[in-house]
């Protein structure tokens, strides 16, 4: 376990078993077995290469026993065939154990890293959750990335219409602003976000769902609005959500 510094000059632990927020990733039959040379009728569920801290962020007892079946079938495999483990048909191990029930590639949501992004590298006008005004939305995650600064925030799928947060921004040139938000898409958000955008004397609302993935990077575009000069608002409320309502930063970016 160690503390370190990273190049954002945040602090972090290498030694937090309770990091998640990614999806499920294979081990290689290579990785249980020794070499031709050194062995030939071995085959070792529970001695991967791995430290103490990636066992225990996954939990050791279903692995072990997921592979331990894999070995065994494995091993009755090579004993049939009269042939080392290293040289087994690989396709008929895969299809016994696809019979068995196995799940042998990960075909559901692909989840994002808990990646940092700096505030300060972003163009435009960001303001991150930290600088918002909020009413309720006091808890906060960093399970699931990126994410703007420290991590997000969310409305515990709680109180539904008695939280909102407002994240003012100011305007220094009028004029077409494209309209930007982070979040961190998951099967458990809401899919009727409602937003608020405030522009000078107009407002302009939208819905938006939280479990749609990103195209690319950490904003979805909500829209393309006229800001005249002085302070707008980008505001959330959680009213007859249904799911998790998470809010992280706001962009703007002018549009020439």
């Amino acid at each position: 376990v160690q503390r370190y510094v990273t190049a954002n000059g945040h602090v972090l632990n290498e030694g937090d078993v309770e990091v998640g927020g990614f999806s499920p990733y294979g081990i290689s039959y290579g990785a249980l077995t020794p070499k031709t040379s050194q062995c030939e009728n071995l085959l070792v569920p529970v001695c991967l290469s791995a430290s103490h801290i990636a066992f225990g962020s996954i939990r050791m007892e279903p692995v072990f026993m997921v592979l331990g079946q894999s070995v065994a079938t494995a091993a009755m495999q090579a004993i049939e065939t009269n042939v080392p483990v290293q040289e087994i048909d690989y396709h008929v191990l895969k299809a016994r154990l696809i019979a068995d029930g196995q799940v042998l590639a990960w075909e559901g949501p692909v989840k994002n890293p808990a990646v940092s992004l700096d505030l300060q590298s972003l163009d435009g006008i960001v303001v991150d959750d930290e600088a918002a005004v909020r009413t309720g939305f006091d808890a906060t995650s960093h399970a699931i990335g990126p994410f703007v600064a420290i991590g997000y925030r969310h409305d515990s799928n709680t109180d539904k219409g008695h939280q909102s947060i407002q994240f003012p921004i100011m305007i220094e040139e009028a004029g077409q602003y494209q309209v930007r938000i982070s979040y961190t898409p998951n099967a458990n958000r809401a899919t009727n976000v409602p937003i608020t955008v405030h522009a000078g004397d107009k407002s302009h609302k939208v819905k938006v769902d939280q479990r749609a993935a990103i195209e690319q990077g950490a904003f979805a575009t909500i829209g393309e609005y006229d800001f005249p000069i002085g302070k707008a608002l980008v505001e959330f409320n959680n009213a007859d959500t249904d799911g998790y309502v998470v809010v992280d930063a706001v962009q703007l970016l002018p549009l020439k």
